[in-house]
């Protein structure tokens, strides 16, 4: 009885400082779990790119229309590419919360031996990958279709790492505070897409008055879009150094309220 009370008796941490294996094996669940419904969570977002690219080069008909010194339909296909980013990124973290919640999987998370800030780097980097995978088909099509290319790589990279990593963090924390899918969906249609819409997608913020062109300078969905654009056109409304500082500051902060709230088990712990 006393041999089976040691062999069986509960260990301390043997991982280190992290759980290497631990969070790469969350991180590989989370992006299969988008891989396996790609024609949903990939080739959709992508489709519906291809379609608003379309349409409105279509509507303004003349193409040759300049917008910050390149025509309108380069300066569009770059802001739909991190369009869709913004939203799937956000999608993906905000879903795997709510659908863990409802389905009661989410004890596999709390239960594994992985800490919360584990958790929270393997859901919000698996985020990331969606964002980038999508960026990555969305710049391949439009590049074999339109006059576009990638004129900086490392911006390229950089804002779309930054980008999935803001809206993966709070896709977290949203996830957390919802309790049914209403409740998601309404901060998605309200909030995100309406911000990821107004925030020089179709336009430039040239065009806005003084002060809406001022509160567009501190708002992060700009920055995402703007200066992802940058490293396609060379061109853009703000600045490259703010741009990235405003969104690395915003990636640690919500990053860390992400980790809190996992670590008090908000809401997912009884």
């Amino acid at each position: 009885m006393v041999e089976l009370q040691k062999k069986y008796q509960i260990g301390t941490r043997r991982f280190g400082l992290i759980n290497w294996v631990g969070t790469y094996s969350l991180f590989k669940k989370e992006v299969l779990r988008f891989l396996t419904v790609s024609g949903q969570t990939l080739f959709g977002p992508i489709l519906t790119s291809i379609l608003f690219l379309t349409v409105i080069s279509l509507a303004i008909g003349d193409q040759r229309a300049d917008v910050l010194g390149v025509p309108y339909i380069k300066f569009l296909a770059s802001g739909l590419i991190m369009m869709q980013v913004i939203q799937q990124s956000f999608a993906h973290s905000s879903s795997s919360l709510m659908m863990g919640k409802m389905m009661g999987t989410i004890t596999d998370v709390v239960h594994s031996p992985l800490s919360s800030s584990e958790v929270v780097f393997a859901i919000t980097l698996a985020s990331a990958a969606r964002g980038l995978l999508i960026a990555s088909a969305s710049t391949l099509i439009f590049i074999f279709f339109i006059d576009l290319s990638i004129q900086n790589f490392i911006l390229w990279f950089i804002f779309l790492f930054l980008g999935g990593l803001v809206m993966g963090s709070l896709g977290i924390i949203v996830g957390l505070y919802a309790d049914k899918f209403d409740q998601m969906s309404t901060v998605t249609n309200f909030i995100i897409v309406p911000l990821s819409f107004l925030s020089g997608t179709f336009y430039s913020i040239d065009k806005l008055p003084n002060f809406l062109k001022i509160l567009s300078n501190y708002n992060p969905f700009f920055h995402m879009i703007d200066g992802f654009r940058y490293s396609f056109i060379g061109q853009l409304d703000g600045s490259v150094t703010f741009g990235i500082t405003l969104l690395t500051f915003l990636s640690l902060v919500i990053t860390y309220f992400a980790y809190l709230l996992v670590h008090k088990g908000y809401k997912i712990k009884s």
